[in-house]
């Protein structure tokens, strides 16, 4: 089992920068493959990025790309979602994901843990 927690959310102006972290717990033992998912409200999940388990790669939705950055921290099991030029439409609850089967990166199924969340408020 791998126990997910995010952090680092807050409310922001637009144009500003914020830096998520998720961090695993549990067996985590670098194998998985991390993605990062927001859920407006009334809205359906959005893939928003995904980084290997080796850190060699990584891959982001349309609407963020060139904002936003992933990088992992092995020795401390942490994942990071670096967010600049954040925009009022930015506004979700963020969610990091763990799979060791990732195929379809933007794919939700793919992922076999989840994390709580963190709220992120971009204001005009």
């Amino acid at each position: 089992q791998v126990q997910l927690a995010e952090s680092g959310g807050g409310l922001v102006q637009a144009g500003d920068s914020l830096r998520l972290s998720c961090t695993a717990s549990g067996r985590t033992d670098g194998r998985y493959d991390m993605g990062w998912f927001r859920q407006a409200s009334g809205k359906e999940r959005e893939f928003v990025g995904y980084i290997h388990r080796s850190g060699s790669l990584t891959y982001f939705g349309n609407s963020v790309q060139g904002r936003f950055s992933i990088s992992r921290d092995i020795t401390k099991n942490t994942v990071y979602l670096q967010m600049h030029s954040l925009k009022p439409e930015d506004t979700a609850l963020y969610l990091c994901a763990a799979g060791d089967r990732v195929t379809i990166k933007t794919r939700l199924t793919d992922y076999s843990y989840w994390g709580q969340g963190t709220q992120v408020t971009v204001s005009s």
